[in-house]
């Protein structure tokens, strides 16, 4: 039923910011990935780091569209903390074990220093930054449009983390502990 509702929506991101037709677009690239989180096991689609702040059982699902013109990722949540900040990230590695398994975030044009926290590359232009606030009932929803695509690049998770992203220097792209991740390859 989720991705139902997600695809119904497909042709209005696909064309955000666009002057073109769906029949236009030479190419596009769908990814989905949906999974309830849980205590890691191997090959989980979603695992839990927290369970206090990320409950098992949560459900985190993304959507990501890319086309010519650029990405847009959507994130949807259920079964989080209700009425509470996070922050979310693509990242370069699947979900493992451990929360740094997923590895730093998947950048456009990556920082020679990591872990980056220079605004120069950590940012929502050069990043998939997907920060959310979660309803009375713990569901969240968030979208992030970018005018590049992941190509054959690695990007394989989304992260959700404690806090929403910060920007300064120095603290540019940080969100706190990482507190759940979805696998997807996108």
């Amino acid at each position: 039923m989720r991705y139902l509702a997600l695809a119904a929506i497909v042709p209005a991101v696909v064309l955000i910011g666009g002057t073109g037709s769906a029949t236009e677009i030479p190419s596009m690239r769908v990814t989905t990935a949906s999974s309830k989180i849980q205590a890691y096991k191997p090959n989980a689609g979603g695992v839990t780091y927290n369970p206090k702040l990320a409950p098992a059982g949560a459900t985190l699902s993304v959507l990501s569209v890319s086309t010519p013109q650029g990405t847009t990722v959507l994130l949807t949540t259920q079964g989080l903390l209700p009425k509470r900040q996070y922050g979310a990230h693509v990242h370069v590695k699947p979900c493992g074990p451990a929360p740094a398994d997923s590895g730093p975030h998947f950048q456009d044009k990556k920082d020679p220093v990591q872990p980056s926290v220079n605004p120069a590359y950590a940012n929502p232009r050069n990043e998939i930054w997907l920060d959310f606030t979660t309803d009375r009932f713990g569901n969240g929803f968030a979208v992030s449009r970018v005018k590049w695509g992941f190509g054959e690049r690695e990007a394989s998770s989304i992260v959700i983390h404690e806090t929403r992203t910060h920007t300064g220097a120095g603290h540019a792209g940080t969100a706190g502990a990482r507190l759940a991740c979805l696998t997807a390859d996108f």
